[in-house]
């Protein structure tokens, strides 16, 4: 994203509705992938907007000196904030999880209802249950690696047997 930086954004002879094109086309894409299934902390949202702006920044041409709202800049740009498209995009994905029949896994893994405490330092193992269960094999062989029965194995899935 840096060299993006230098070689686009602060470029004058590219238009500003050019640099708003790159950034809805690549930028912002890049900078999204798989946000329906992130946890938005506080501290990932403020990493999100840091990064937004400072991009916004460039296409207009002003730095944090300036200290000007964040909303002034979107505003003049006629830009929505990156967090609402992510928020957006996880409701979507949350009404397609609600609507998902049995026997889905991504539905089955929201639906189910873990009973008990979780053993500290587990996850590896709870991971390695649940892939077995859904018939994915393991994440690690035999040898610790990764490569388990499915995973890894010449870059293709294999159906679940049913």
């Amino acid at each position: 994203m840096r060299s993006m930086y230098r070689s686009v954004v602060v470029k004058k002879e590219l238009s500003r509705k050019a640099k708003l094109s790159i950034y809805q086309s690549i930028y912002v894409p890049t900078l999204t992938y798989g946000h329906e299934l992130w946890v938005m902390t506080e501290r990932v949202r403020s990493r999100i907007q840091a990064a937004e702006m400072s991009f916004l920044r460039r296409v207009v041409g002003r730095s944090l000196r300036d200290r000007l709202r964040s909303s002034v800049t979107r505003e003049e740009l006629g830009v929505e904030p990156l967090l609402l498209h992510i928020e957006r995009g996880q409701l979507r994905w949350l009404g397609h999880l609600f609507q998902m029949p049995p026997g889905c896994l991504p539905g089955e893994v929201y639906r189910a209802c873990p009973t008990g405490k979780k053993a500290p330092g587990k996850t590896q193992d709870t991971l390695e249950r649940l892939c077995l269960l859904a018939g994915l094999g393991t994440p690690r062989g035999p040898s610790g690696r990764a490569g388990g029965s499915v995973w890894g194995e010449g870059g293709h899935v294999q159906k679940r047997q049913q």
